[in-house]
C-alpha cells in the first residue's frame, strides 16, 4: 500500500476559479485543472498564469494540494512551449503535473528532477508492469484506467511501486482511454488533445439508440471497498461542470470517506441530481458489463434536476491569520503571519524614527495591518499582537509595505527554493535504418492463405498475428511477430505470458508493442520490440525515449502526417485503423455472438464502421474508410520510413494482393472509395 494517510486523498475538478472554489469547500484533499492550453479539456475555462497564481495561493492556504493536467499528445514544435510552461507552473508552487506525453516527461525529469509527475489515465496504465514503467520513467503516481475491476485495481496498489489513482465519480468514455482516435481520424477533432467531439454520445444504429454512450460512473456505494484497496488518491471527473457539481459530489464523498461508509438512498439521489446520464453505473468495479445497467444519456429530465440546483455562491473562504508586529527603537520592524495550520512568515522593514508628534499606538498600528482588501486572508483587531516602544512613528506607506509582503510570503511558501527557467527543446534524430514493410493480420486463416498466393506473403518482411488467435492456423512459420492484446489486466498476465511462451516456441520473433506493459513481456521471452501506433508517438522526443528502452522501429501515433512520422521512423500507410477500443462486447450486445466475425455498426447518417473482436471479447471499431497512400509512392520514398506498415482486418486474399498490386504500381483506389490520407480526415477526393 502506498497511501501515505489512513484514507485516500480526495481529487476534485476545477474548471474555472468557481469551481475551484467548490472544489476546496466541499473537502477536496487536492484540487486538479488546466491552463489554457495542453490540457485535455481544450473546452473548458481553464485558467491563465495570473489566475493559476491565485489558484495555487488559495489551495495552500486552505492546506489543499493543487495538480496541472498537462495530459495531451505533443508536437515537436510545441515541446520547448510545454516544457518551459511546466517549468514555470513548478517554480509557482504547483504540487505535481498530470502528463501523458513521455517525451515531456523525458525532458522535464532531465531539466527538473524533483518536479512531480503523475502518468495520466492517457497513458493507458491498467497492470503493474505499466504502472512500474511509467513509475522507472520519472511518474511517481499512476492513473489507472477507468475499465479496471476491484480486484485488479487492488493487485496493481499491492505489487506496483508507484502511487495508484483511481476514477471514483463522472463521465466515462466507452473507449480506453488514450486509444480513442474517432474524433480525431473521422472529425478531425483530437480527443488526445483536448478537442473531443464525444461521437459516442450520438445516435447509432437508428435514431433513439445511444449504444456507446455509456452512463457516468459512481462508486459511492463502494467506498469501504475503495479504501481498502490501498489507492493512494480517488478522482472525481468533471473539470467541464458547473461549481455546484464540484460541490455537491465533493462533499458527499468527503462525507462517506470521513465516516466509512456507503451512500444513503437520498445522497445517491442528490448526486444525480448534480449530474448524471439516466443513473450512474459501477459496472467495471464490480466486473459486471452486462448484468449492470451501463449505457445512458443526458435527458430532458436529468438536465432540469442539474438546473434547479444552480446558482449556489461560491466566493472564495478567507483564511484567518495571526499577526505579530515588532516595533522596536533601533531595529527595523517586523511582522510575523500565522496561518491556522501553523505556517509562518517573517517580513522586516525600515528601522522606526523617534517621534516628533503622534507617535504609533497599538491601535494604529492594527488597523493599519488588518485591512487585508481583496486577499485570501482574514485578520481580526483580536489577532493582532503589537510589541512597541514608546515615542516611536513609522510611516503608513511601511506598515502598508510590512503586511502586502507578508501575506505574498504566506501565500507563496510552498515553492520557495523551486527552480523553473524556461527550457528549449530541438527535435531529436531518429538513427537511418534498414527500410521494413510490415503487416498486421487480425484473421491469421487469411494470413495462412495468403502463403500459398505467390508474391502476396512475399511483400512484407514481417507479418503480426494476434496472439491469441495462432492456434487456429497449422503452422505460422519461422520469424514471425506477434501482435499483444493492448489492454492486459492482472488477471489476465499470466494468460498472456503462456500465450508468448507457445508463440515463441512456433517461431516467433517480433512483438508489436502497444503498451508500456508489453515491454516486460517482450524482454521475457526475448523477442524482438515494434512499437505501434498505440504508443501515441508524435514527437521525436518520444520516439527517443522509446528507442532507449530498446525498440529500434516505431510507428508513429495515425493523427500525424508524413513529415511528422519520417521524423519518428514509420507509419501505417494503409489499412482500417481502429478508432475504438472497447471493454464491453457490442457486438454481442447488439447483433449476437453469430455476427462476431464480421459486423459494422452504423451512425446516423448511415457510414457503417466495422467491427471485430479482439482478447477477450473486446472490441475494435475500425473506421469506415481506409488509409491509402499508394497513388503517393514518390512521398513515400522521399520519406524514407523506417518502417511502412500495413493493418489488414476485414479484407480477404483477393482484397490483399489487389491492395499489393496497387502500392507496387502507385495506383490510385477506384473513385467512390472512401479513403483518408496521413494525419488528415477521411475523404474521397482525389
Amino acid at each position: 500500500m502506498k497511501r501515505k494517510d489512513k484514507l485516500p486523498e480526495l481529487l476534485a475538478p476545477a474548471g474555472d476559479f468557481e469551481c475551484l472554489v467548490a472544489a476546496v469547500r466541499g473537502g477536496a484533499d487536492a484540487v486538479y485543472l488546466g491552463g489554457k492550453a495542453f490540457g485535455a479539456r481544450a473546452y473548458a475555462k481553464n485558467f491563465d498564469m495570473d489566475e493559476l497564481e491565485r489558484a495555487i495561493a488559495y489551495c495552500h492556504l486552505h492546506g489543499v494540494r493543487l495538480y496541472v493536467a498537462v495530459n495531451t499528445l505533443l508536437f515537436d514544435g510545441e515541446l520547448s512551449e510545454a516544457a518551459s510552461f511546466c517549468a514555470e507552473i513548478w517554480r509557482m508552487g504547483v504540487d505535481a503535473i498530470i502528463i501523458a506525453d513521455l517525451g515531456l516527461v523525458s525532458i522535464l525529469k532531465r531539466e527538473i528532477p524533483e518536479i512531480e509527475l503523475h502518468a495520466s489515465t492517457q497513458m493507458s496504465v491498467h497492470n503493474v508492469a505499466g504502472a512500474d514503467l511509467a513509475y522507472e520513467l520519472g511518474c511517481s503516481r499512476v492513473v489507472l484506467a477507468r475499465e479496471l475491476s476491484r480486484e485488479n485495481i487492488a493487485a496493481t496498489v499491492k505489487r506496483c511501486r508507484a502511487e495508484v489513482e483511481i476514477f471514483v465519480h463522472g463521465a466515462l468514455c466507452v473507449c480506453h482511454s488514450g486509444q480513442c482516435l474517432f474524433s480525431s481520424l473521422v472529425g478531425g477533432r483530437s480527443g488526445n488533445r483536448g478537442e473531443c467531439a464525444q461521437p459516442c454520445r450520438l445516435p447509432w444504429g437508428g435514431a433513439d439508440k445511444h449504444p456507446l454512450s455509456l452512463c457516468d460512473l459512481s462508486l459511492a456505494d463502494h467506498i469501504r471497498e475503495i479504501c481498502d484497496t490501498g489507492a493512494a488518491s480517488l478522482k472525481i471527473e468533471g473539470r467541464m461542470k458547473s461549481p455546484e457539481y464540484v460541490y455537491t459530489v465533493t462533499s458527499t464523498y468527503r462525507l462517506l470517506l470521513d465516516e466509512y461508509r456507503e451512500a444513503s438512498a437520498e445522497e445517491n439521489r442528490h448526486l444525480a441530481k448534480a449530474f448524471s446520464r439516466g443513473g450512474f453505473t459501477d459496472g467495471y468495479f464490480v466486473g459486471e458489463l452486462y448484468k449492470r445497467k451501463m449505457t445512458g444519456i443526458r435527458s430532458d429530465a436529468d438536465k432540469e434536476q442539474s438546473r434547479l440546483m444552480a446558482g449556489g455562491s461560491f466566493t472564495p473562504d478567507k483564511v484567518r491569520v495571526r499577526a505579530d508586529v515588532e516595533i522596536l527603537r533601533s531595529k527595523p520592524a517586523s511582522l510575523t503571519l500565522t496561518d491556522s495550520r501553523g505556517r509562518q512568515v517573517t517580513v522586516f522593514g525600515d528601522k522606526p524614527s523617534e517621534a516628533i508628534s503622534a507617535p504609533l499606538t497599538e491601535e494604529s498600528i492594527s488597523a493599519r495591518i488588518c485591512k487585508m482588501g481583496g486577499t485570501f486572508l482574514e485578520l481580526c483587531r483580536e489577532d493582532v499582537r503589537v510589541t512597541l516602544d514608546e515615542g516611536l512613528n513609522l510611516s503608513p506607506a511601511t506598515i502598508n509595505s510590512l503586511r502586502r509582503e507578508a501575506v505574498a510570503a504566506l501565500e507563496r511558501l510552498s515553492c520557495e527554493g523551486r527552480r523553473g527557467a524556461p527550457i528549449s527543446v530541438i527535435p531529436a534524430k531518429a538513427p537511418t535504418q534498414p527500410p521494413v514493410r510490415t503487416a498486421l493480420f487480425f484473421d491469421p486463416r487469411v494470413y495462412e492463405s495468403t502463403i500459398k498466393v505467390g508474391g502476396v506473403s512475399d511483400y512484407f518482411d514481417i507479418c503480426f498475428l494476434p496472439l491469441w488467435r495462432i492456434d487456429v492456423i497449422s503452422s505460422p512459420g519461422e520469424g514471425f511477430g506477434i501482435y499483444i492484446p493492448p489492454v492486459i489486466p492482472e488477471d489476465e498476465w499470466a494468460e498472456v505470458d503462456d500465450m508468448i511462451g507457445r508463440a515463441t516456441a512456433l517461431g516467433a520473433k517480433y512483438a508489436l508493442i502497444g503498451n508500456l506493459s508489453h515491454m516486460s513481456l517482450a524482454r521475457a521471452h526475448g523477442l524482438v520490440p515494434i512499437g505501434d501506433f498505440r504508443l501515441n508517438i508524435t514527437n521525436t522526443h518520444t520516439a527517443a525515449l522509446w528507442r532507449t528502452l530498446g525498440i529500434d522501429y516505431l510507428i508513429a501515433s495515425a493523427e500525424v502526417g508524413l513529415g511528422a512520422a519520417r521524423d519518428v521512423g514509420g507509419a501505417i500507410i494503409y489499412g482500417r485503423i481502429p478508432l475504438m477500443l472497447t471493454e464491453r462486447c457490442f457486438i454481442k450486445e447488439n447483433f449476437g455472438c453469430d455476427r462476431c466475425s464480421r459486423t459494422s455498426l452504423a451512425d446516423r447518417k448511415g457510414v457503417a464502421f466495422p467491427m471485430i473482436r479482439e482478447w477477450r471479447h473486446r472490441n475494435l471499431i475500425l473506421n469506415s474508410a481506409v488509409t491509402y497512400m499508394a497513388d503517393r509512392a514518390e512521398e513515400l520514398r522521399r520519406a524514407h520510413l523506417g518502417i511502412s506498415h500495413f493493418i489488414l482486418t476485414d479484407e480477404c486474399v483477393r482484397d490483399i494482393s489487389s491492395v499489393i498490386n496497387g502500392y507496387k504500381s502507385a495506383r490510385p483506389l477506384p473513385k467512390g472509395v472512401p479513403f483518408r490520407r496521413m494525419g488528415k480526415r477521411q475523404t474521397d477526393k482525389k
